[in-house]
């Protein structure tokens, strides 16, 4: 019996080991990334993307819902249709649900750092590990690391997935439930992912340390530090 016990015990645990090596990584939230990227965190905080929960409220952008043929008096912000592009990790593990507290512990009610480079949880533990070894003893990690720990760096497609979401988009993955707000709405709608790299739409861009080489998207990086700015002390 004891031999049995203790079979069972250990198969259960193995279990639980492939359990959790095999679970989807999980959103952390805002608060999470801006322990160590602050600046990053100082200039989002600014942006419009950190106050988009805010425009499904009744009354805000009125004239752009009624061009958008949108009720201005009307509550969006428990619409599924709404929240998922206005919010960080709708309807996936640890992201934004419905009915959630927009500004609460994670602060998954807005499009923030994981809206682009996808669920932390998975590689938030590699940032920290590389930089503690390139202050150990001046060894970098490839970037291809971080993929390998589901970082995301196809920012154009994580950007599509919303702005670009419309019928008739040229956008692959367009699919229902589609934004109304498009170009035919208004001219201003129209989506040029350089363009929006280049006004920070999202964050100013720093300087990077040098933890990280080598670019897992071709010409993402070198294009972004072309005209960044060294991070405050």
């Amino acid at each position: 019996m004891k031999r049995f016990m203790l079979h069972m015990l250990g198969s259960l645990a193995l279990a639980a080991l492939a359990g959790t090596a095999g679970a989807a990584p999980e959103y952390v939230g805002v608060k999470v990334c801006t322990k160590c990227h602050e600046a990053q965190g100082d200039s989002w905080a600014n942006t419009a993307h950190a106050k988009t929960f805010a425009v499904l409220k009744p009354g805000a952008k009125t004239e752009e819902k009624k061009k958008a043929k949108l009720d201005p008096a009307k509550d969006y912000t428990k619409d599924k249709n709404c929240v998922g592009c206005h919010s960080t990790g709708f309807g996936q593990r640890g992201g934004y649900a419905a009915g959630m507290e927009p500004g609460g512990e994670k602060q998954l009610g807005a499009v923030g750092c994981e809206a682009c480079h996808g669920p932390g949880s998975g590689f938030r533990d590699e940032h920290g590990d590389a930089e503690k070894r390139l202050k150990r003893g001046g060894q970098t990690t490839p970037r291809k690391a971080l993929v390998s720990r589901g970082q995301t760096f196809d920012y154009e497609k994580a950007c599509a997935g919303c702005h670009l979401n419309f019928k008739g988009s040229p956008h692959k993955g367009a699919k229902a439930p589609f934004t109304p707000f498009t170009p035919a709405v208004d001219a201003k709608y129209k989506f040029e992912f350089d363009k929006a790299v280049r006004t920070n739409a999202l964050h100013e861009h720093y300087k990077l340390k040098g933890v990280f080489v080598g670019d897992p998207v071709p010409g993402v990086h070198a294009e972004f530090q072309k005209s960044a700015k060294e991070i405050p002390e």
